[in-house]
């Protein structure tokens, strides 16, 4: 199998990190995101909506992280993706919940906004008000992960196993990392987070985000 991707993009990251934890062996094809590969024609024809990341395997392609985990979850049989009906649904609903709340108001919102100038508003008062909003509404969902999602006994976020919903929601929360942001406020969300960071795959899959970090490391951003 093929994986379409980029170790700067957070959405390939969570399927890099689950494909090493689980031994899944996929032949990975870089695409240049910095220099617009992702946008040629090439590439378009592999995913119209010039996307990454994609896998291949065999003449079936498959775009979108969440599917592409749970298509590797399903081919490989991985307890991360368990088989009982409500277990499964429980994994579903939360990466759900990252994807459709969590992600848009704090990646989309108050990240990526202030990090990549395709992201940067059309005026600075819009822009200001974009990562203003951002901050606030992520703050809110913050505590609800904190309180309610893990709280204070939860190993993981669907119980005591880790599911292919911590693979997702992990990247998604430590993209904070790049503004420098604190989780402080959250200790539950804190530990979990040191739990994931602890995966032995970690560092590897993390080493062009860390070297990103480390550029912007005097930029100063506006952060929870």
């Amino acid at each position: 199998m093929r994986l379409y991707y980029h170790p700067a993009s957070t959405t390939c990251r969570m399927v890099m990190l689950f494909a090493s934890e689980e031994g899944i062996d996929l032949d990975y094809k870089l695409v240049d995101l910095f220099t617009g590969e992702h946008l040629k024609p090439e590439f378009s024809n592999i995913n119209a909506s010039r996307l990454i990341p994609v896998l291949e395997d065999g003449d079936f392609r498959l775009s979108e992280s969440s599917a592409i985990l749970k298509y590797l979850a399903d081919k490989t049989g991985s307890s991360a993706y368990p088989k009982d009906l409500k277990q499964r649904a429980r994994v579903n609903e939360m990466m759900d919940w990252f994807n459709a709340n969590f992600y848009k108001d704090y990646g989309y919102g108050l990240i990526y906004s202030q990090l990549f100038p395709h992201h940067k508003r059309p005026s600075d008062e819009i822009h200001a008000g974009t990562v203003a909003w951002g901050k606030e509404k992520s703050q809110g969902w913050f505590k609800i992960l904190d309180e309610h999602l893990l709280g204070p006994q939860k190993p993981y976020l669907c119980g005591d196993k880790i599911t292919l919903a911590d693979y997702f929601g992990v990247e998604v929360v430590a993209v904070g990392d790049l503004i420098r942001c604190s989780y402080s406020a959250y200790p539950n969300v804190e530990r979990w987070l040191r739990r994931m960071k602890g995966l032995k795959s970690w560092a590897k899959v993390h080493e062009a985000a860390e070297g990103f970090a480390a550029s912007i490391k005097d930029t100063p951003f506006v952060a929870i």
